[in-house]
């Protein structure tokens, strides 16, 4: 399993107050959840007028695809209308292979209850 993230980082020139930014913002995470599979947030300062920093993550069995989605998300950012796009991150984990190797949550009730049903086998054959 693979979690790609990705940080847009955008100057919004035309923002005379906190509800000309929320207006840009808002319109762009609706239009990227419409058209990707991804999570979208606003990550960073919050009371500046003119900047914005949004986080976006994708999950998925294999890197190639988190970073297409990724790459797709990050053209979508240059075309954005009413901002500039200033900085862009990206980094692809590896995260366990397949969802192995990961410990925790469900992965170890299963284990439980799989280890209660070997010993129950073991003292009726006893």
């Amino acid at each position: 399993m693979f979690i790609g993230v990705l940080r847009l980082v955008f100057q919004i020139p035309g923002a005379a107050s906190l509800k000309d930014r929320r207006r840009v913002v808002k319109s762009f995470k609706d239009r990227v959840r419409a058209r990707f599979p991804v999570s979208i947030a606003e990550v960073g300062d919050l009371e500046r007028w003119q900047v914005a920093t949004l986080g976006v993550a994708v999950v998925s069995g294999e890197a190639a695809r988190c970073h297409e989605v990724l790459s797709a998300v990050s053209r979508a950012a240059e075309q954005a209308n009413d901002a500039v796009l200033s900085d862009v991150a990206t980094e692809i984990v590896p995260f366990g292979a397949g969802g192995k190797g990961i410990r925790g949550g469900i992965e170890q009730a299963l284990e439980r209850s799989a280890k209660r049903c070997d010993d129950a086998g073991s003292d009726e054959e006893g």
